[in-house]
C-alpha cells in the first residue's frame, strides 16, 4: 500500500493531472475562469504543534483572476472509511492557512484566500461519510447554531464511476487512472488484460507530446509496480519498459490465455466423452447408476477417469471404480 500511496501521490504532483481532475469532476462554471497555465505547487506537507507531518496530501494553487485559489488534495487510500474526514480537512486546512499567514507575512486586513477540498479515494466499498462539517456536531442549545465550524469537502469516489462514464471524459488522464483502478473488479485476469491494454492504446496516443515526458513515466512507474503486480498477478512484470512494451506484453498475456481456455476446453470435452463411456460400461455390468454416482462421474478429471477404468475390470461394485459416496 505505501508503494501505491507514494507512486499516486507523484502522479498528481504534475499540473496536467491536476487540470484534468479539476476539468473533469468539478462540475463548476468558475472551473472555466481558471488560468491553468499558472498551477502551481505550494507546501505538501503541514507541521501542527505535535509534529506530525502531512504526506498524503497535496497543495495547488492556481489564478482565478487577480486572486490566487488554493487546491488541496487528499488523496485516501485507507481500507476502511473514514467517518470524520471533515474533521480532519478543517485541521489541515487550518494548518494551510496558518502557514500562509506566517510565510506570506499576511497584514491585518488582508483576506485568505479560498480553498477547494478534494478528497480522492479508491476504496473497493463506496464512500458513505459526511462530508458537511456541520452535520457531524451535535445540535446543542439552539443559540450556539451560529458558532457551529461549516466546511464542506469534494469526494470523488473513484469506484462509484462506471467504465462508460470515464470513457466519455475524453482524452482526459485522470479518468483513464480510474478506470485503470476499476479493472481491479473484472471476474477474470483476461478481462482484467483486456481492459488494461484498451486503455493503455489511448494513453500511448494521449501522453505522447514531448512535454508529457515525465508524466509518462510516473504512470509507466505506477503501472509496473502496483497496477500490473496488483491486477494481473500471474504476469511476470519486466523491470523496464515503456507504454507500448507494456501493450504488448498484455496483448501476448491475453493470446496465452485464450489458448489455456481453448485448451482447458478441449480437455473438459475430452473428459466429458469419457465419462460417458464409464457410465454405460458401468450400467451395462451393474444396472442402472444413481443420480448422484452419474454426477461424481462427470466431475472426475481426465486422469481420475483413467483410473476407474483400470479398477472397471475387476470390481464388484460401482463403489469399487468411483469410491463410496460421501
Amino acid at each position: 500500500m505505501a508503494e501505491h500511496d507514494k507512486s499516486y501521490k507523484k502522479l498528481f504532483s504534475h499540473p496536467k493531472m491536476v487540470e484534468d481532475l479539476l476539468r473533469g469532476f468539478v462540475h463548476e462554471e468558475w472551473i472555466d475562469e481558471l488560468e491553468f497555465a499558472t498551477l502551481e505547487t505550494v507546501k505538501d506537507s503541514f507541521v501542527s504543534d505535535n509534529l506530525k507531518e502531512r504526506h498524503d496530501d497535496i497543495i495547488w494553487r492556481v489564478r482565478w483572476g487577480p486572486e490566487w485559489l488554493y487546491i488541496y488534495l487528499l488523496l485516501e487510500f485507507q481500507s476502511t472509511i473514514d467517518p470524520f474526514m471533515a474533521v480532519r480537512l478543517m485541521v489541515y486546512i487550518g494548518l494551510l492557512y496558518q502557514y500562509l499567514i506566517k510565510a506570506e507575512k499576511l497584514k491585518k486586513n488582508d483576506r485568505l484566500p479560498p480553498v477547494l477540498p478534494i478528497v480522492i479515494y479508491n476504496g473497493t466499498e463506496r464512500w458513505d461519510a459526511s462530508k458537511e462539517l456541520n452535520k457531524l456536531i451535535a445540535d446543542g442549545p439552539k443559540a450556539l447554531s451560529k458558532y457551529r465550524p461549516r466546511l464542506r469537502y469534494l469526494l470523488i469516489d473513484e469506484g462509484s464511476f462506471g467504465d462508460a462514464k470515464l470513457a466519455a471524459k475524453w482524452q482526459n488522464l485522470v479518468a483513464a487512472l480510474f478506470r485503470l483502478e476499476n479493472t481491479r473488479t473484472e471476474k477474470d485476469e483476461k478481462a482484467i488484460a483486456q481492459a488494461i491494454q484498451k486503455i493503455l492504446v489511448l494513453l500511448i496516443d494521449w501522453l505522447k507530446e514531448p512535454e508529457l515526458a515525465d508524466l509518462r513515466r510516473d504512470i509507466e512507474t505506477w503501472l509496473l509496480r502496483v497496477l500490473l503486480p496488483s491486477n494481473v498477478p500471474s504476469e511476470e512484470i519486466p523491470k523496464v519498459t515503456e507504454l507500448q512494451e507494456m501493450n504488448q506484453m498484455l496483448y501476448e498475456t491475453i493470446q496465452g490465455l485464450y489458448k489455456d481456455a481453448e485448451a482447458r476446453g478441449e480437455a473438459r470435452g475430452k473428459a466429458r466423452g469419457q465419462a460417458k463411456m464409464l457410465i454405460q460400461l458401468l450400467e451395462t455390468k451393474f444396472g442402472p447408476l444413481k443420480s448422484y454416482q452419474k454426477t461424481k462421474i462427470q466431475r472426475f478429471d481426465e486422469k481420475t477417469l483413467f483410473s476407474c477404468s483400470q479398477r472397471f475390470i475387476t470390481a464388484n461394485s460401482v463403489g469399487e471404480v468411483i469410491g463410496k459416496k460421501r
